[in-house]
């Protein structure tokens, strides 16, 4: 062995010290960051202890299998654990437009709308309950279970949880000023939703999660609108936080900037002024509806961003569009 053998394996030896010591010191800082976030999320924490929280988790956000403009199920389902772990009671309520309208394509059933609005017929409203109360219920709770959590799927059947009524909608002619009634069929709104049967799933340590299907007074069943459920549970439950996910940012003003809280008040001016409109309204409405029946707040968030929920829940700047109480 010559004298250059010995040169390079100490410059190797050198080499190799100094990157295992970079390797050692990016470690430590990965842990001093962790160490940092859980000291900055602990009094967010504290706060919510033992508290409800009901998200609502819409179709469209849970669509794509790649995560590319959604969120895939086995992410919604860790931070849904990991709130379930911080001491705080979840409440998933589920959607499913775009499921139920890929198997009425696939059974041949042509979906109808009448100014935006499914139209559901007996025939609809048998798939409407088969893929709300079945296939992607029980994926939900299979993904929460395999995170580590213990859910159980829930229609507004089971134990008579959410009593529907049919939707009643009126259309004006503007050019007449004649009223006509549009018959959706089988599509409800919560009438009642019974907050023992929910405090007996909670009282056991489990994770429900709700198809929004309701029963009629004559045993009727009814499909009924996630955001609506949701605001409905939450207002029953008298919820912390209602949290529903969507597809936008939150809602935006004139800017198109985002507007990080609304008092009610604010919410139902900014409607009025159209700074609110299309879609966002009937969530704002939600949201609205749930503050004024006990819920502290409601949030609209956009569910495309990672782990959105943890970070409304648990960081100073929160995400999203807050509705609150008028002070």
């Amino acid at each position: 062995m010559t004298a250059q053998d010995d040169s390079d394996k100490t410059d190797a030896g050198k080499h190799d010290a100094s990157k295992n010591e970079e390797a050692s010191l990016r470690q430590v800082a990965r842990w001093r960051a962790t160490a940092q976030l859980l000291v900055e999320a602990l009094p967010f924490i504290l706060s919510y202890d033992e508290k409800t929280v009901v998200v609502k988790y819409g179709g469209s956000a849970m669509g794509a299998k790649d995560g590319v403009g959604s969120v895939l199920p086995e992410h919604f389902a860790q931070d849904v654990v990991l709130m379930k772990q911080t001491g705080i009671h979840p409440v998933v309520v589920h959607g499913g437009g775009p499921q139920i309208d890929s198997m009425l394509k696939r059974l041949q059933i042509t979906p109808q709308r009448i100014d935006g609005l499914r139209v559901t017929d007996a025939a609809t409203m048998e798939v409407v309950e088969m893929v709300l109360t079945g296939s992607i219920n029980k994926e939900l709770v299979s993904s929460i279970n395999m995170a580590g959590g213990r859910a159980v799927g829930l229609s507004g059947k089971d134990g008579n949880l959410i009593i529907a009524e049919k939707v009643i909608k009126t259309k004006t002619d503007p050019q007449t000023g004649e009223t006509t009634t549009i018959d959706l069929g089988f599509v409800g709104e919560p009438k009642r939703v019974d907050a023992g049967v929910l405090r007996s799933v909670l009282n056991a340590d489990l994770i429900p999660v709700i198809a929004p299907v309701g029963v009629g007074s004559k045993g009727e069943t009814f499909n009924i609108n996630a955001d609506t459920v949701a605001g409905a549970v939450a207002g029953a439950v008298k919820a912390e936080r209602l949290i529903l996910l969507t597809d936008v940012e939150g809602v935006l003003d004139a800017e198109k900037k985002i507007i990080p809280r609304l008092t009610v008040s604010e919410a139902r001016a900014r409607i009025k002024d159209g700074t609110i409109t299309g879609g966002m309204i009937p969530k704002i409405e939600t949201a609205i509806n749930a503050v004024e029946h006990g819920v502290k707040a409601a949030v609209i968030l956009d569910g495309r961003v990672p782990h959105a929920v943890l970070l409304e829940l648990f960081t100073e700047h929160g995400a999203g569009t807050l509705i609150c109480a008028d002070r």
